[in-house]
């Protein structure tokens, strides 16, 4: 990676759980993603549905990132629909809302965490490790149905123990 083209957070960038009147800004940023065929889309009601989940990273009162941990078993956990508003790329925001979400999981007592996802390499940095998708339960694959690339999945997923 290209350090000089590389930018930080600055510290106008907080972190904090959404409430009801984010719901559209989340799906919007979402989908805007979903559309590049990176990640999966979501209606709003799965975005009421999994509001709990969610983290969102805020700057200057818009919401510029989003990320979930669901929690699917009792040690288990999965890292999903994260989203970082493309001029915000690059500045650690992505990390930054992955760690946020391995760091309630910690809190949880949850010992793994897996995710799903087309960018395998920006969860390897984070210290994912590829596994085979059998080796995680069918009910992860509940949300299969909605994916443009049903039924030749090319997700790649990964699990990090805690």
């Amino acid at each position: 990676m290209n350090k000089s083209r590389t930018t930080r957070m600055t510290s106008s960038m907080t972190f904090r759980k959404p409430s009801l009147s984010d719901v559209r800004l989340i799906q919007a940023l979402i989908n805007r993603n979903a559309s590049k065929q990176i990640m999966l889309p979501r209606s709003l009601h799965d975005v009421y549905e999994m509001l709990r989940d969610f983290i969102v990273c805020e700057s200057s009162g818009q919401i510029v990132g989003v990320c979930a941990l669901h929690i699917t078993w009792e040690d288990l956990g999965e890292v999903r629909s994260l989203a970082v508003e493309d001029a915000f790329q690059k500045q650690g925001i992505g990390s930054a809302l992955v760690k946020k979400c391995l760091a309630e999981a910690r809190r949880l007592g949850i010992r793994r965490v897996f995710t799903l996802t087309y960018v395998p390499e920006f969860f390897h940095r984070l210290g994912f490790l590829e596994v085979d998708k059998a080796t995680l339960p069918h009910k992860v694959w509940a949300d299969c149905i909605k994916c443009h690339h049903f039924p030749d999945c090319n997700e790649v997923a990964l699990l990090r123990e805690l």
